[in-house]
Order: structure tokens, then C-alpha cells, then sequence
């Protein structure tokens, strides 16, 4: 822990979440799911999608770019089905969307499910976690707006784009791949920018001089003016293969937007034709499959999980210590965070306390005032 941190334990911090979306006009269920959310993220030890986001939703709300969310299912057929979000609380549309595709997939062995006019529907791997507890494989992908240029590009044309699997196996943990097309998302920048840290060397392009960028408080700005841009997996140019995390996030970006008649690439800047605020209008997809109608679940997890160990168990190079399978940092960093809470930086510490004040919430006296 930093000089400029504390921590919250998880109880606190939960509780104190839905309070705050409770206090925004979200109802008991829709605050939960968006607590839920947001507090998977701060125990995997994801912190640039957990309680540090909370502000930005606040401010969106207050905005009024995250609605209550009152969604409509427009087309179900089958193993499919379409909802159109009308702009509401992305948290609690991909939450119904990813529950209804389980239901499809325990019928028909595969569900799939979009959606259309959602807004931001923070940590992906929340929704395969929730096929997995019900004994299926999931996978989602998110559009969003414009922050990464295509290889060769300087513009921000497409979103952070996360493709995203979670697998059962029949270890103590499941197989999650949760991340996004680019090398980073934007929330890493926020936590460099926060900690006056620079960035690593290659993750963010110049959009007038395509040099690198390592800035991260003068990035932040300059995003909004679309002066600069993440780039996807294997960086810029085709050198280290930049060129397939490109290809990953338009797959992720047509699935988010062709099938359900949605909207893509700028049109998702949230701006409208005066450049005045407006909803994102982001899409997702989500896709459960039940093992049951192949092999059965235990075979799956007896495989998955075999797989999983041979990789950890293969030959490590010199001077590593160890190799790991995706989703085991995950869960021992829950396993720490359950004991230790989550750690608060000193501008987050400022922004919990803004909304506390704001809202009203005077039983929570934080610690670290």
C-alpha cells in the first residue's frame, strides 16, 4: 500500500455502493446487480473497472446517459434473442441478457443473446462467471466508444472491444480470460494518471504524429479531443502483429452491432451531430453453452481442467518462478482483497467522500478522513 492509499473492507465498500445507486434512483435490484458488478472487479484485483469507476457512473447518471434501465426484448426466437436497452443501466440489461441466454442454452445446449442502445457494462467477465456457476461455458464482447485506431491509423475508431471466455474446470477456480483487444484500456491510464505515473513505452499513438505516448494526465485530455488513440494488441504497425488485435476488435465490434441493427465505431462517441452529450448506444453479445448436450460437464471440466495444470506444470524458463493459467491471479487476489479490502487511492478517497456528502450518506465515516 501507497502513502496515498487505505483500504475498505468489502462489506463497507458494497454496502456503501448500492447506497450510492440507490441514492442516483436505481431500484433495489438494479443497485445490486451494479454493486455486484463492480465489486467482482475491486476482489479480482481489477481495479480499473471497480470501485475507482464508480465516480464515472455517477457522473453519467447525473448526466443522464445511464438510465433506469426498463429494456425490451424485441425479437426472441429459439436459441436466440434480441434486446434493445433504451439507453438504461448497461450493469442490469447484460445481467438479464446473459441470465437469458443460460435459460436458452439449458433448453437448446446454446443460447445467444444481443443487445442494442445499452451503455457501459463494466468488468466482461462478470457474465461468463455467471454461466459458469450454473455449469456452462460463457462468452461476451462489448463495443464502445471510439478510443483505439486500426493498425496503421491514428484515429480512435473502435472501443477497448474485451473478448471474453470463462470455462468450468474442476479445480478450485474456473478458466476466465477476461481482456480487452487493445494493449490497455482506458482505465489503466486513469490509474497511471491518478498516480502520476507514466505509461509503458507502446501502448498509445499520436493521432497528428504517430509517435508513442507515455503522458497519461495530458492523454487523458487529449482523448476527449480525439488527438491520440490506444492501440490494439501487438502495438502499432504489423511489425509484432498489431494487425490481428485489430482484426479481434472488429470481430468483437461487428458482433456487437450487426446482429441487433445497433450502432458502431463513431456513431458510439455519445456526442450528438452539435457535438452535444448523448446516450453511447453501445451493444453486446453474450453467448452460454451447455456442455451437457456434448459430452457432459464433467468430462468438459476434467479437461479443461487437465489442460490448465499441464500448462502450469510445463518447463519455466530461467528465472521464473512460476507460470499461470488465466484466472488464477483472479482468485488468489480475491483470497487477499477478502482479508486485506480494497485499496483506496488518495483521489478516489476525494471522490467517495464528494458523493457521500452529495447523497447524503452521513453513516459512512470513512477512515481514511
Amino acid at each position: 500500500m501507497s502513502a496515498n492509499e487505505s483500504y475498505i473492507d468489502i462489506d463497507t465498500l458494497q454496502n456503501f455502493m448500492k447506497d450510492v445507486f440507490v441514492g442516483l434512483g436505481y431500484p433495489e435490484e438494479q443497485a445490486q446487480i451494479s454493486t455486484d458488478v463492480l465489486i467482482e472487479s475491486d476482489l479480482r484485483g481489477i481495479r480499473s473497472h471497480g470501485v475507482q469507476r464508480l465516480k464515472y457512473y455517477y457522473v453519467r447518471v447525473k448526466a443522464g446517459q445511464h438510465l433506469v434501465s426498463d429494456y425490451e426484448i424485441v425479437k426472441d426466437e429459439g436459441a436466440t434473442a434480441v434486446i434493445d436497452g433504451n439507453h438504461g443501466n448497461g450493469h442490469y440489461i447484460s445481467y438479464k441478457a446473459m441470465e437469458l441466454a443460460i435459460v436458452k442454452a439449458k433448453k437448446f445446449g446454446l443460447g445467444m443473446v444481443v443487445v442494442r442502445n445499452s451503455t457501459h457494462y463494466g468488468i466482461a467477465g462478470y457474465y461468463p462467471l455467471m454461466a459458469i456457476k450454473e455449469g456452462c461455458l460463457g462468452m461476451t464482447g462489448t463495443n464502445a466508444r471510439p478510443a483505439v485506431a486500426p493498425t496503421f491509423g491514428g484515429e480512435p475508431m473502435f472501443g477497448t472491444n474485451p473478448l471474453t471466455f470463462g470455462f468450468p474446470t474442476d479445480e478450485e477456480f474456473p478458466f476466465v480470460l477476461d481482456c480487452a483487444t487493445s494493449i490497455i484500456q482506458r482505465g489503466k491510464v486513469e490509474i497511471a494518471a491518478r498516480d502520476g505515473t507514466p505509461l509503458p513505452e507502446g501502448v498509445v499513438i499520436d493521432r497528428e504524429t504517430g509517435q508513442i505516448r507515455t503522458d497519461a494526465e495530458q492523454l487523458l485530455k487529449d482523448f476527449v479531443k480525439n488527438k491520440a488513440a490506444l492501440l490494439a494488441l501487438g502495438g502499432a504497425g504489423e511489425k509484432l502483429s498489431g494487425h490481428k488485435g485489430y482484426g479481434y476488435a472488429t470481430v468483437v465490434e461487428i458482433l456487437s452491432s450487426a446482429l441487433q441493427d445497433g450502432v458502431f465505431l463513431k456513431d458510439l462517441s455519445g456526442l450528438d451531430q452539435n457535438g452535444e452529450q448523448t446516450h453511447f448506444r453501445v451493444g453486446h453479445f453474450f453467448i452460454a453453452i451447455d456442455p451437457e448436450f456434448f459430452m457432459g460437464l464433467d468430462i468438459f471440466k476434467t479437461i479443461a481442467g487437465n489442460i490448465c495444470r499441464g500448462l502450469r506444470n510445463s518447463d519455466k524458463v530461467p528465472d521464473a518462478i512460476r507460470i499461470y493459467t488465466a484466472g488464477e491471479k483472479e482468485f488468489e487476489a480475491e483470497n487477499i482483497v477478502r482479508e486485506q479490502g480494497v485499496p483506496i487511492s488518495k483521489s478516489i478517497q476525494e471522490d467517495l467522500i464528494f458523493m457521500r456528502d452529495e447523497l447524503n450518506l452521513s453513516q459512512y465515516q470513512f477512515d481514511f478522513e
